[in-house]
């Protein structure tokens, strides 16, 4: 551990991105600690932040913390030590992670922290500790294309070929993150084979693309939603296997069972685009009927790979899980 740290970290010049990412990490979880002390109301812990009656939301300090870190990280970019660098680093770390732990709040427009659609703010966490992770650990965006090593003395030609294979590749990488493949597209930058490989295979069923474009097509959008269920199905057993055991009641038949319950409420298929009409093909049912018997519990989806239903039912089951009005909850 001292060799990694002392030859890839402080040789290599990446302290700051490492107490960065430190700064990330220690920022989100202690974020995550607080506001679950504040909803429990706890009475040794401080209460929600107010001006008046208006709540004053922890990514309002995250802006803060992150424009005063990032505008001095590059006041001193040129005359200051790699330690002030580290230091300053940290603290743009630490208002990354208060910012993007409401990064729902950002995407949606509206207080969504305990709503499902609230996981849209993991999702973009877990993609910030992935990308900086891999650059952590030497992996450089579209390296193969040794972007780095051109010089002005490369022909016209040799240029032009590498820039288009760099841009192809972020075509590629947009491709794969519309179908929901978050980790597939963020590691495909590192290693563009996977992302020619995301960009062929079917989108999530939840996802973007599948809404732009299986939602007329009610086989694929079927074949989508096997799909999914077949590769979840044995991560959501797990999960149900270790919950039963840490319980002290570790039982396979109920997280075989159970699992299906979760898949049913977790696996469905994107709605179609507003104002498009589905209409089934000969011989095929639609996706709607499709979706709806295969998941009987849709709902809105809160994950930056599914996209909310609209209608009176999917809001009200939404808004079951936001906090009333008053009641703390960052």
């Amino acid at each position: 551990m001292h060799h990694w740290f002392t030859h890839d970290i402080l040789d290599a010049g990446r302290l700051p991105l490492f107490l960065f990412f430190i700064g990330f990490i220690v920022g989100f979880v202690c974020t995550r600690v607080s506001v679950r002390l504040i909803r429990a109301d706890v009475s040794w812990w401080f209460g929600n932040v107010s001006t008046g009656a208006t709540h004053v939301h922890h990514m309002v300090f995250g802006v803060v913390v992150s424009l005063v870190s990032g505008v001095s990280i590059v006041a001193v970019s040129v005359t200051g030590s790699q330690t002030t660098l580290s230091v300053l680093a940290c603290f743009f770390g630490i208002g990354a992670a208060l910012v993007l732990d409401e990064f729902a709040l950002i995407f949606y427009l509206r207080d969504v922290y305990w709503a499902e659609e609230g996981r849209a703010s993991i999702d973009a966490v877990w993609a910030a500790l992935g990308a900086t992770g891999m650059v952590l650990l030497g992996f450089r965006p579209l390296e193969l294309f040794q972007l780095s090593g051109l010089s002005p003395d490369d022909g016209w030609g040799e240029v032009a070929v590498t820039v288009a294979l760099a841009a192809a590749s972020l075509v590629f990488a947009a491709v794969v993150l519309a179908k929901g493949k978050i980790w597939t597209g963020l590691i495909g930058i590192f290693a563009w084979p996977l992302l020619l490989v995301g960009a062929l295979r079917l989108a999530r069923p939840g996802s973007p693309w599948a809404r732009w474009r299986y939602t007329h097509r009610p086989r694929r959008m079927e074949r989508a939603m096997s799909r999914e269920r077949r590769l979840r199905r044995p991560l959501i057993r797990a999960k149900i296997y270790l919950q039963d055991l840490m319980a002290g009641r570790p039982d396979v038949p109920h997280a075989i069972s159970e699992a299906e319950s979760v898949l049913d409420e977790v696996v469905h298929a994107a709605p179609p685009p507003p104002g498009s009409a589905v209409t089934p093909a000969a011989g095929t049912v639609g996706v709607a009927s499709t979706s709806s018997s295969i998941s009987a519990r849709r709902g809105r989806s809160g994950t930056m790979v599914g996209l909310p239903f609209e209608g009176d039912a999917a809001a009200s089951r939404s808004m079951q899980s936001v906090p009333p009005s008053g009641e703390p909850h960052d």
